[in-house]
């Protein structure tokens, strides 16, 4: 078969929709420079740190719930332009909060976006692309996630000052400029074509779908996207549709991955890298963050790399060779902190190098496949509330990860709370050879037909 080619107006559509995804990891990451400065700023506990921490990942799971038929109602594009003003309401908000409780409600207004876009942004994506580059489209608001988390790092640095611990205001301030992006970009995109032609707009949906697919492929694609929709109006679609028998592996599917990538740890080291370095013994706050631009960098690039794996060597493939290198990273790191009195005035480098082998795993293979295969598993009737459900299980199971890091970390050790997460990873690993598909290269009506058959996640 041929190699395909991203045609540059898709590109374009992408790029600009997965600025959502920058915004994601943006406001997930601006807090981890912030809190060193907002601890002294306001002499916080670390309970009071953990409630900051978490906030946005409640606003987020606010968000999961209460907005995946919304995004079915008033299209794809529309919810995304609301979240662009949320997200600059709430950028603005956090900045110039006079005190911790409204810095908190601002945060909680931010994780709404976050916990909306965390999914109609890869289902926009997933919707508007041809079938045969899906996957490196869909990667791509991974892609962007990484970079907005990076930038979040840069920004800190850059504006952090140990004489001003006010310089956090400025820190949020930042995320007000892609939020505008976002929503001047947005108006000039189409709604995904699979949405039209759901709601009886049938020629400006074939409109898009030309613009978009492959010419090839473009018959097929609108027979399946047309029977796919009078399937949904023959069977009166209910949100309880998707609890049913036929879809029960993509409901296990969904909440699985999530539960493993979260509670493999992986964003107590983007909330909390000052701090985990803090304890590696780097005393300066600004000190404390060039560790986390480092992991940044590292983060963008693997996530990269991935863009380019998933299409050719797989979802599933993947997944394992991530797995599998996250499980000694984890126990590494945790040496790290169990031998630290011999390790010294080396113990952040062994620290950062045992981070960056397990981001790296991660960004390969958990990080993208989470938002890619629920954006792929759910058919089109279901796929709003799906993919909400999925939201909702990554950020209630981040929640509980940013809630419970600094009570681990004070009860059991850091080296012990490390060595736990790789635990869940062997789990995750024997979990991942039964439930994670093969989804490259199907279109997204094939594994709907492959579902109602009652095939098995591992035959697919």
């Amino acid at each position: 078969m041929k190699k395909e080619r991203i045609r540059p107006n898709v590109l374009m559509i992408a790029l600009v929709a997965a600025t959502g995804g920058l915004l994601f990891g943006f406001d997930t990451g601006v807090i981890s420079g912030a809190l060193p400065f907002l601890k002294q700023y306001w002499q916080l506990s670390d309970a009071s740190i953990e409630w900051v921490t978490t906030t946005v990942l409640i606003g987020a799971v606010v968000g999961a719930v209460g907005s995946g038929k919304l995004s079915d109602i008033i299209g794809r594009k529309n919810m995304i332009i609301v979240n662009a003003v949320i997200f600059s309401l709430g950028a603005v908000g956090c900045a110039f909060a006079p005190t911790v409780t409204v810095l908190i409600i601002m945060r909680l207004l931010i994780g709404v976006a976050i916990g909306i876009t965390s999914y109609v942004v890869p289902m926009y994506i997933a919707e508007i692309s041809p079938t045969r580059v899906r996957g490196a489209l869909v990667t791509l608001n991974q892609l962007m996630i990484t970079i907005g988390i990076l930038v979040s790092y840069i920004t800190d640095y850059a504006l952090s000052d140990d004489s001003n611990n006010e310089s956090w205001r400025w820190m949020f301030l930042v995320g007000l400029v892609p939020a505008l992006i976002l929503l001047v970009g947005m108006f000039f995109l189409p709604e995904t074509p699979r949405w039209l032609i759901s709601r009886n707009r049938l020629e400006d949906g074939i409109k898009v779908l030309k613009k978009v697919e492959d010419p090839d492929l473009l018959e097929k694609t609108l027979e399946n996207i047309k029977q796919e929709v009078h399937q949904e109006s023959e069977n009166h679609t209910s949100v309880m549709e998707v609890f049913k028998p036929w879809l029960r592996a993509p409901l296990i599917i969904t909440v699985g991955i999530f539960f493993f990538q979260q509670l493999s740890g992986v964003n107590t080291i983007i909330y909390y890298s000052p701090i985990i370095f803090k304890m590696a013994g780097i005393v300066s706050n600004t000190e404390s963050i060039i560790p986390a631009i480092i992991i940044g960098v590292v983060n963008v690039l693997a996530c990269l790399l991935s863009v380019f794996l998933l299409d050719r060597i797989g979802r599933r493939k993947l997944y394992m060779i991530g797995i599998g290198g996250m499980i000694p990273s984890l126990i590494l790191l945790g040496a790290c902190f169990h031998f630290k009195e011999a390790l010294g005035a080396s113990l952040p480098a062994f620290a950062v190098l045992s981070i960056v082998a397990y981001i790296i795993f991660i960004a390969i293979s958990l990080a993208p496949l989470g938002w890619l295969l629920i954006s792929e598993v759910f058919p089109l009737n279901v796929r709003g509330v799906g993919m909400s459900i999925g939201s909702l299980a990554h950020w209630g199971f981040n929640a509980v990860i940013a809630f419970t890091f600094l009570k681990l970390v004070n009860s059991l050790g850091i080296d012990i709370t490390f060595w736990c997460y790789a635990f869940i990873c062997v789990i995750g690993a024997a979990w991942g050879y039964y439930y994670i598909p093969e989804t490259k290269g199907k279109s997204l009506e094939d594994i709907e037909a492959f579902w109602r058959k009652g095939g098995k996640p591992g035959d697919l």
